[in-house]
């Protein structure tokens, strides 16, 4: 089957790491992809950037109330039948990583999930390794009790069923909407590769305490207030070992 992958690229001012992340969608070898990008209409030369590296891009440039209010409008200019954010600063591994992912996962039907393996680097292109929390060959909305074991940009989800981003969350809105997603999910496809180069220097990176505490909130709302009080007891443990 030979789905269409909406990728989604949120930016602001991002002239200085946005380059990685268009060619390396610009330069993917499947055919069926729909780029957006969801502009907070940036001062700097995003724009110009995206036109000479990213043509084939649609482009959306206007205020937006942040990053997931800007998530929220490119899902709902989105067509393709999976939604892929991958933000400014973050790259796609290599030319072939779109067409693989789908020749193994979308043989004989779509599923409703498809998810992989993430790498870190920095802002000088370095590899830091693979994320310290790693994708479990078996989901289900209750994994995430462990922590957010799939990283966002390796999480690729059916749009007709994939939510909006609740705007009460700055930081952890992309937690809250991957669990909502597993739980109206029924198939899943877990691709035991690297579909996902993320930049360790983002926004949740910068504000690491007031994402924790959101995504405590986010865990007490999904699983309740004393099983996450718990999960977060054994955390602390385990660190102390």
């Amino acid at each position: 089957m030979t789905p269409r992958i909406t990728i989604i690229t949120i930016c602001y001012n991002a002239a200085s790491c946005i380059e990685r992340t268009l060619r390396s969608v610009a330069t993917q070898t499947y055919p069926h992809i729909e780029y957006l990008i969801i502009d907070g209409a940036s001062k700097d030369a995003t724009l110009q950037l995206v036109a000479e590296l990213a043509p084939q891009a649609k482009v959306y440039s206007e205020p937006d109330k942040g990053i997931y209010d800007a998530m929220n409008k490119g899902r709902a200019r989105a067509t393709g039948d999976y939604l892929w954010y991958l933000n400014a600063g973050d790259a796609l591994p290599s030319a072939d990583t779109v067409a693989e992912l789908v020749a193994a996962s979308c043989t004989s039907s779509l599923p409703d999930i498809i998810y992989g393996d993430t790498r870190l680097i920095d802002s000088e292109d370095r590899d830091l390794g693979l994320r310290r929390l790693r994708p479990p060959r078996e989901l289900g909305w209750r994994s995430f009790e462990r922590g957010m074991l799939v990283c966002h940009q390796a999480f690729i989800v059916k749009r007709t069923l994939a939510p909006e981003y609740d705007l009460r969350y700055r930081f952890s809105a992309d937690v809250d909407w991957c669990i909502r997603a597993m739980k109206e999910a029924r198939s899943y496809y877990f691709y035991p590769e690297v579909i996902a180069l993320y930049l360790n220097e983002g926004t949740t990176t910068a504000n690491h305490r007031a994402s924790l505490l959101e995504r405590f909130d986010v865990m007490r709302r999904h699983y309740g207030l004393g099983r996450t009080l718990l999960r977060h007891l054994t955390f602390v443990l385990q660190r102390q070992r």
